[in-house]
Parts: C-alpha cells; sequence; structure tokens
C-alpha cells in the first residue's frame, strides 16, 4: 500500500481506511489519525461516511468491518459485496461507461471483466442503438443478463466457471477455457487499484488470474477505474502499467497520481 501521508483526496483516503479496516478487522480512531497525518476529527468524519455506506460499523473509538459488506475469499482476503461496491461513485462510474462504450464499433469482439465499472460500461452499450455484430465474452452473470436485451443485435458469450458468491463472477476451474479459443478486438477490465510502481491489481486472487487471460486473449486492453482506485496497491497483480493501453478514470483523480501513472507513458482518458 502507499504511504498513507501523501494526503489523499477524501475518497481516496476513506478507500484505504476501508482497505485497513477489513485487513485488520478493527481500527481505532488515534491509530488512523496518526497513520494519515489528518486530525481525529476528519477520521471520526471518514468513518461516519463509511458506516452511512454500510461498509464499516462504527464502535466506540473506531470502527470494525462491516459484516455485511464484505465476503472472506479462499486466501483470507476481505472484499466489499457487488452491490455494495455499486453504492460508491455512482455517477463517476456511469460517465466512465459511456466514455468506454464510445470506443466500442459494430462487429467488435469485446471483453467485458467483472464489477461495478464495467456493469456501467453495458448499461451504455444498451443506449448505443448505432451498434451491430458486437460479440461481448464475459464472466459476470450480471453482465449477461443486462445485456439481454440487446440480443440477437448483440452476441453475449458467458464463459462458464465457478460462480463466486455474492460478486456475480465467473473464475476458474474452466472460466479461463473460453479466452485460449477466442481473440477480442477490446478487453475492458477492472481492478481495485492503479499504481504507477506497481501497475495494475485487484483484491481477489481467482478474479486476478482470470483478468490476465483476459488481456492475453485482447488486441487492445483498457483499464476502467473510478478516482478512488488511482494511487492503490492491492495483493494480487495483473499487470504491469506498460501492458495496458489506455486507463479511463473520472475528473475526479488526483492530479499527482494522474502525473505520476502519465510519466509512465500511459494514455489517460478522463471521463467527464
Amino acid at each position: 500500500m502507499p504511504d498513507p501521508r501523501s494526503s489523499p483526496p477524501a475518497a481516496a483516503r476513506r478507500e484505504r481506511i476501508l482497505s485497513i479496516i477489513e485487513e485488520r478487522g478493527f481500527a481505532k480512531v488515534a491509530q488512523l489519525s496518526q497513520l494519515f497525518d489528518i486530525s481525529e476529527v476528519t477520521v471520526r468524519s471518514d468513518l461516519d461516511a463509511l458506516a452511512e455506506a454500510h461498509a464499516v460499523h462504527r464502535v466506540h473509538g473506531g470502527a470494525v468491518a462491516g459484516s455485511g459488506a464484505v465476503i472472506v475469499g479462499r486466501h483470507g482476503s476481505l472484499e466489499r459485496a457487488f452491490e455494495h461496491s455499486m453504492l460508491a461513485g455512482q455517477q463517476e462510474k456511469a460517465r466512465i461507461g459511456r466514455e468506454a462504450a464510445s470506443l466500442v464499433q459494430s462487429h467488435q469482439a469485446i471483453v467485458l471483466d467483472v464489477g461495478t465499472t464495467t456493469t456501467a460500461i453495458a448499461s451504455a452499450l444498451l443506449d448505443r442503438d448505432d451498434l451491430q455484430g458486437v460479440v461481448v465474452i464475459t464472466n459476470a452473470l450480471n453482465i449477461a443478463l443486462l445485456l439481454e436485451p440487446v440480443i440477437p443485435r448483440f452476441t453475449v458469450v458467458v464463459t462458464g466457471g465457478t460462480v463466486r458468491p455474492l460478486q456475480h463472477s465467473l473464475v476458474d476451474p474452466l472460466a479461463g477455457v473460453v479466452f485460449d479459443r477466442i481473440r477480442a478486438d477490446l478487453a475492458f477490465i477492472g481492478c481495485s487499484g492503479v499504481h504507477a510502481v506497481s501497475g495494475v491489481t485487484n483484491v481477489n486472487l481467482p478474479e486476478a488470474d482470470l483478468k490476465r487471460r483476459m488481456l492475453e486473449a485482447s488486441a487492445r486492453c483498457i483499464v476502467v477505474a473510478d478516482s478512488s482506485k488511482l494511487g492503490i496497491t492491492q495483493l494480487s497483480r495483473v499487470a504491469p502499467i506498460d501492458e495496458i493501453d489506455t486507463l479511463i478514470t473520472g475528473v475526479e483523480a488526483d492530479a499527482s497520481e494522474l502525473g505520476l501513472l502519465a510519466a509512465t507513458g500511459l494514455r489517460i482518458v478522463l471521463a467527464r
């Protein structure tokens, strides 16, 4: 995880605070104040905001991980359920989704990764009446169902595999087999963190493995990440920055983080 003292904006700071609480199970106000070099009043405000979003439970002196907002993975990692993640940054994700969907052309094959931001792409594709013959390959059950109304104008291919609880995603065994047999024009990949040095990372190992397979099967890779993901490093590496063609994020993104990413040569598109 990057140095918390880099004074991230409120949204990114709260994302980091949530990651700490989910990792440790509990965090004290005084500890977070010292760690982030902010006042205890600001910490309490952040914790109250996270509690209102049902991400944590407030307790005397701090906060604990919200039992209904996270799930425990096979490797002990904690992550928020899909429906909870949908509550965060909805407007920003919708703009990112529209920007990403504008890149799709008729008769292309695209990969849509699991996630709330890629779901926003699927929603934006529903409004693209000009598109014909698009093939969408996805490991997200919710995205497949969302796109059902545009069949047969679109062809929707679901990878198969093992269902991950609360994420509506399909992972190995079997989910990756389809990517050995296709070549897509575009892959839209979601993630838990984008860092200039650490690259694109994800909190969940099985999903990260499948994201790498998606990249290998696609001519171009576009990472979609809301501003809270920038500067963050998570457990499992998906790809180094130089393997990513474009990052689409929101105008809310921290300027210093954008500068570090741009210095790597990464093309960055800000969704307005």
